[in-house]
């Protein structure tokens, strides 16, 4: 049986054991085609889609995105693209030679396996292991500093990404804005350490607020985030405010490429020489909670225990404790919260997962969709009636000579 969504109300799956007879399931219930023609499996995809279109048809008060890794993966120019953890580990073994890889696992007593013997490819395991154990292990038998700030400089350039013409982030962008200029700004909060999603806003003519300042140095301030922009020419007459579109709050909670500290301050600025990044490792739970972080992490928990929110999750594997433990606790605390995770497939031997798999079939605030990114953005509903005119943009081609 496949799922390809999971909820205590509106379900959709499909067995597909005998090709000749795929069976399909809509809310618990096999579907009848009355010796129909049409595809089965596509039948139970647009199914889907329909029910989660319904779903987000409608105008939440407080609208929130959550991206992880699998916004970026796939997603880049010129033969550089995002990569997977499995990928990154290739490439930090091929960086330090495999005679040396194998050395620093023996070293630092890395030895996870699945049930099969192969070697579990998990990095942030490897940097958790090897950064506390760098005081204590001898440089003459091997540098585990250097390995160290090895990868993880090879995970910073590796993130250094630029958004192909198809990738499908201003679409999704131009379409969770569309909302009433009076309810809150959508917010997008991101793992992701590139900046794909300013590139898309910049391709999309939108106003980014991302708790830097509109001035140079772009310098951070918490305080940015209670800021917003209006029409004052539109709004005197009426003594009243009138928000402009295409504005939408932006949090990167591990750090970003662009994020650097000069003089105790934080700066955003294109050539950062030591970005601010919380890299893949058990820490993270603890590096949260350091500025910037910080920050981002307690408006990411506010913004949870506000009446009427819908949080939809994409491209995140929810392993990591100190995000899951604040969605954890809007389930459980606040009963207006909603829940729709967005993942290639619902797998129920997933660890990470299990848990919410197992409460989506109980529970009607959570929705589990199996769906990539890019159908996610080409299927998510598209409000024509909150449409954001832009001017009519003048372009005038001049000769190149």
């Amino acid at each position: 049986m496949k799922q390809l969504l999971l909820n205590n109300n509106n379900s959709v799956a499909y067995d597909d054991i005998d090709a000749d007879d795929v069976k399909v399931y809509i809310d618990g219930k096999l579907h009848e085609f009355n010796d129909t023609t049409d595809n089965r499996i596509d039948y139970a995809i647009a199914t889907k889609r329909k029910k989660y279109s319904q779903l987000l048809n409608n105008q939440f008060e407080n609208l929130i995105l959550l991206t992880g890794a699998g916004s970026s993966i796939g997603w880049g120019k010129d033969g550089k693209i995002g990569k997977s953890m499995a990928d990154l580990w290739d490439d930090a073994e091929n960086l330090l030679t495999s005679d040396l890889f194998s050395k620093l696992l023996e070293r630092i007593g890395y030895n996870e396996t699945w049930p099969d013997g192969e070697i579990i490819k998990n990095l942030e395991r490897v940097l958790s292991l090897a950064t506390p154990a760098i005081p204590f292990i001898p440089k003459t038998d091997i540098d585990i500093e250097d390995c160290v700030n090895k990868i993880k400089n090879f995970i910073k350039n590796a993130c250094d990404l630029s958004l192909p013409d198809n990738a499908p982030h201003t679409l999704l962008l131009n379409k969770v804005t569309k909302r009433k200029v009076t309810l809150p700004r959508f917010k997008l909060f991101t793992l992701n350490y590139d900046l794909m999603f300013e590139q898309a806003a910049c391709i999309g003519n939108f106003v980014v607020i991302d708790g830097f300042s509109f001035s140079k140095p772009r310098t951070f301030s918490g305080r940015n985030f209670d800021y917003d922009i209006v029409s004052r020419n539109q709004s005197r007459v009426k003594e009243e405010d009138n928000f402009i579109q295409k504005v939408f709050h932006l949090y990167k909670l591990h750090g970003s490429l662009n994020w650097d500290r000069e003089n105790e301050k934080i700066i955003q600025k294109d050539d950062a020489l030591e970005p601010l990044m919380i890299y893949p490792h058990q820490s993270k739970y603890e590096s949260s909670y350091e500025a910037p972080y910080f920050e981002m992490m307690s408006r990411f928990q506010s913004n949870l225990r506000r009446e009427n929110v819908f949080l939809i999750t994409v491209g995140f594997s929810f392993g990591d404790k100190h995000i899951v433990t604040a969605i954890i606790e809007a389930l459980e605390q606040n009963p207006s919260f909603q829940l729709m995770i967005i993942n290639r497939g619902i797998d129920e031997t997933n660890e990470n997962l299990k848990p919410l798999i197992e409460a989506a079939k109980k529970y009607s605030n959570i929705s589990i969709v199996a769906e990539t990114f890019e159908d996610f953005a080409i299927n998510y509903p598209d409000l024509k009636s909150y449409n954001q005119e832009d001017s009519k943009q003048i372009v005038i081609n001049l000769p190149n000579n």
